[in-house]
């Protein structure tokens, strides 16, 4: 056997097992049974390959164990969806390659249609509690990251000490979050949602998170300005992260949304940080 196709041989045996212990693992943790049968059945087609390659390779590959380990802890925190759209996304055993072996091993054809069948079977999965509410965790990311930003780029100029700034913009976060929580509460009740208690705390969890995250640099550092260029780089951090995982899970155009979150937010922060300097001199203000 040419050594080039016998190394991608091993390479997708090793896949395949990786891959097969990935989903059987997932199968077993996962709380809904549909979901869990499809999972393990889906796994045991995995080995089945894996072994197919293995006769042929002549080599016992071993499964990636650190890309196992990473996967089934990824799908824990940040939930099933995510991970089987990266899955999905991923280069390796899908139908391209076995298009691609099946020059010199026909079997690979009926492969490529048992992983495109996967896909349809995994895309019929998804449906997670977290996703359900993602327009409650837009909102108060959304408002947290252009209000916070525009209050403290302002602050930052109107007042010189940071523990003052982080008083300031703890009790506007705050007082901001439940104010933002309450209203989705009622603008859902009113519309006959009856999952208006879960969107509000979506929103005001998702509010509150990134009022710590924005605020934290001024309660370790002294200098206000260092603060301020650190809080805008978390608000991008932040957009980039949240984005990312959104247009992952629901197939959304990433480049799109994320740049426009972040103009918008540091549009606003820009605006404000003049508007603070200009109320310092008007008013005379020196803290």
């Amino acid at each position: 056997m040419d050594p080039k196709i016998q190394k991608r041989l091993i390479k997708v045996q090793r896949t395949e097992l990786t891959e097969h212990l990935i989903y059987t693992r997932l199968a077993a943790s996962c709380k809904d049974k549909n979901n869990a049968d499809v999972l393990h059945k889906i796994g045991l087609e995995e080995k089945v390959h894996a072994r197919f390659w293995e006769k042929r390779s002549g080599v016992t590959a071993k499964p990636d164990m650190w890309r196992v380990f990473r996967t089934v802890w990824l799908a824990r925190l940040l939930g099933l969806t995510f991970v089987l759209k990266l899955m999905e996304k991923r280069e390796g055993t899908g139908s391209k390659t076995y298009d691609h072996l099946a020059q010199y091993f026909p079997e690979a054809k009926q492969f490529a249609k048992e992983e495109t069948v996967h896909e349809q079977k995994l895309l019929g999965l998804l449906d997670e509690e977290g996703l359900q509410y993602v327009g409650s965790v837009v909102l108060g990311l959304n408002d947290a990251l252009v209000e916070l930003t525009g209050a403290l780029a302002g602050f930052t100029l109107a007042l010189s000490d940071t523990k003052v700034i982080s008083l300031v913009g703890l009790v506007t976060g705050i007082s901001a979050a439940l104010s933002m929580a309450a209203s989705d509460y009622l603008s859902s009740k009113a519309e006959g949602d009856d999952k208006a208690k879960k969107s509000a705390v979506y929103t005001g969890v998702a509010y509150i998170i990134t009022v710590i995250i924005l605020i934290l640099p001024y309660m370790l550092l002294t200098n206000q300005f260092i603060a301020l260029a650190i809080t805008l780089v978390a608000a991008v951090l932040i957009i980039f992260g949240f984005n990312f995982y959104i247009a992952t899970a629901k197939d959304l155009n990433f480049k799109a949304r994320f740049w426009e979150m972040t103009i918008i937010s540091l549009g606003v922060a820009a605006l404000s940080f003049f508007v603070g300097y200009a109320l310092k001199a008007i008013l005379g203000v020196d803290m």
